[in-house]
């Protein structure tokens, strides 16, 4: 098995498992440990994976996106941390649109509880979620085809739904964000509908873990600059986040 080949089954094997193992790869591919390095790194300068501490997990590019059922499983002590931080910059906001995607799932849950709110979503798991909390939350949930994946809806109807509206604040997800390129998504179908969100919103924040900075999807909808703050980790280097704070947003690491 030659390099491509070797790379090309390791970025098949981060695909369907969500991550891979340095010690598990020297053991399938029958290479040294230094050799699946040397993979990993070619693959992370092309873009299609993300080395971590012994390993690499997939990064989502415009043939690739990793369901939400995946996404409640890694990072998840710095979600629950980033959804809080974030939820505070609620303000006075009473209407709030909420993207789709886990991170925005566990800020709908941490949105204050202390008046009544609206709730913008596209996403089936937030507004049952929210509707299931006692609170007062008023719920509305866009219209559209649900994508199985994501468990969110899409298309025309929810980007026509979403024009209608005047909202306070939007939390906003992205698939990559990139100071070169901005926010992106592989979909152009969720790429419209979180285009339509920031148009109908007067507030923008991006919530994210530190791997979605410097990926790149294939769908651009929103500039850095078009946020007032991005709220991420702290193992996104201080120095990164000032480059990304120098284009107009606050930048939380929490």
């Amino acid at each position: 098995m030659n390099a491509e080949e070797r790379q090309r089954e390791i970025v098949r094997a981060a695909r369907r498992t969500g991550s891979v193992d340095v010690n598990d790869l020297a053991d399938e591919l029958g290479v040294a440990k230094e050799t699946v390095r040397r993979d990993l790194r070619a693959l992370e300068d092309h873009g299609l994976v993300r080395r971590t501490h012994g390993g690499a997990h997939p990064v989502e590019s415009a043939g690739f996106e990793t369901t939400l059922a995946y996404r409640t499983t890694v990072h998840v002590p710095e979600k629950r941390r980033i959804a809080t931080a974030a939820a505070e910059l609620t303000g006075d906001a009473e209407t709030v649109f909420v993207d789709e995607g886990f991170t925005p799932q566990l800020i709908a849950e941490a949105l204050p509880r202390d008046r009544p709110l609206t709730v913008l979503t596209a996403s089936l798991a937030t507004a049952g979620a929210l509707s299931r909390a006692e609170n007062e939350f008023t719920v509305l949930l866009l219209g559209g085809r649900v994508r199985p994946g994501t468990l969110a809806t899409v298309d025309h109807w929810t980007a026509k739904m979403l024009a209608g509206f005047v909202i306070d604040l939007a939390f906003i997800g992205a698939n990559g964000i990139s100071r070169d390129h901005g926010l992106t998504t592989p979909d152009p179908a969720v790429s419209e509908v979180k285009s339509q969100a920031m148009r109908a919103a007067r507030r923008h924040v991006f919530a994210g873990v530190h791997t979605k900075f410097g990926a790149v999807s294939f769908c651009r909808f929103a500039r850095v600059g078009d946020f007032e703050a991005i709220v991420t980790d702290t193992q996104l280097p201080a120095a990164e986040a000032h480059r990304y704070a120098l284009q107009g947003p606050q930048v939380i690491r929490v």
